[in-house]
């Protein structure tokens, strides 16, 4: 039995699919099946269960699960007392962030990041806030980087930039009535949104409660799954969407979109990392990059 058999293992579990875990793994769907494959012929035991296309765990799974992530947190708690004497900055790094931070803010700072530490391997998933807080609380993930409020008080949070909010139509869009006290009237908007546990929708959803109207009470036209999506929906006239500037400031420039003006507060873009994990000097490393705290060389060594 080895680690890279239980890092598989655990990987395919959590997922439930072969090839999803190999591409996260960055190795083979072939790599990955004949991993699991050994490590059940090894020691006479069915870990899974092979349904369709997907696989699902056997009891035997379920029992070895836990342990399998047990052994592995050890490992990479001896790992770091190692980098930590060694003071080498190396290792993997799992980075869970929204959809506005890994798209448009984070791919530059990780560019940036690996030429000065290119030892360590980088990994990102993109999901929403709340799938971005599972996930680390989970330990799917090392640290999370996201845009809205987050609920569990044994995460750290670091604030790391800001992001601007603006209220976006089509150009096309005819003008937005006002109420009897001249505010923009949001009842009377067609909306396009993003879906539950996303940041982007929680900023419309505070927009909506600061002027005095409950969020059941707008207009919702679309829920939708990205910020691309809401942006060319928008561009199509369908409605109207609060986004972050950074999705549509091209669209803005180009004309498809025009921003509506209405005082939105500024939101911060904060890391998350779980209270009780020792940080590797991997994680330290990228924290102070993406804060601008640059503690660490850049030459990877300490």
């Amino acid at each position: 039995m080895t680690l890279d058999q239980l890092r598989i293992f655990v990987a395919v579990a959590e997922h439930g699919h072969m090839t999803k875990a190999a591409e996260l793994l960055g190795i083979s769907q072939s790599a990955a099946s004949a991993a699991i494959r050994a490590l059940e012929s090894q020691h006479g035991v069915r870990l899974f269960n092979r349904v369709g296309r997907n696989i699902e765990l056997a009891q035997t799974g379920h029992r070895f699960l836990p342990e399998a992530k047990a052994v592995l947190e050890r490992a990479a708690a001896a790992l770091n007392v190692l980098e930590h004497v060694s003071q080498t900055v190396t290792g993997s790094l799992s980075i869970a962030a929204s959809q506005t931070i890994a798209s448009y803010w984070l791919p530059r700072r990780l560019a940036s990041f690996h030429e000065a530490y290119p030892a360590v391997r980088l990994s990102v998933t993109i999901g929403n806030t709340r799938q971005v807080e599972t996930n680390v609380l989970d330990g799917r993930a090392d640290f999370g980087l996201v845009e809205g409020r987050t609920e569990s008080d044994i995460l750290r949070r670091a604030t790391v930039d800001e992001d601007r909010l603006m209220l976006v139509v089509a150009r096309s869009h005819p003008e937005i009535p006002r109420t009897a006290a001249g505010l923009l009237d949001i009842r009377a908007l067609r909306w396009i949104i993003r879906e539950g546990g996303s940041g982007t929708r929680e900023a419309l959803e505070d927009f909506a409660r600061s002027e005095d109207v409950p969020p059941s009470e707008l207009q919702i036209f679309l829920v939708l799954p990205s910020n691309e999506a809401v942006r060319q929906a928008v561009e199509a006239g369908a409605g109207a969407t609060i986004i972050s500037e950074l999705v549509v400031a091209r669209s803005l420039a180009e004309g498809s979109l025009k921003s509506v003006s209405v005082d939105l507060p500024k939101r911060d873009f904060a890391m998350i990392t779980h209270r009780d994990r020792q940080a590797s000097l991997a994680q330290m490393a990228l924290k102070a990059h993406l804060t601008g705290k640059g503690d660490l060389p850049t030459d990877g060594k300490g």
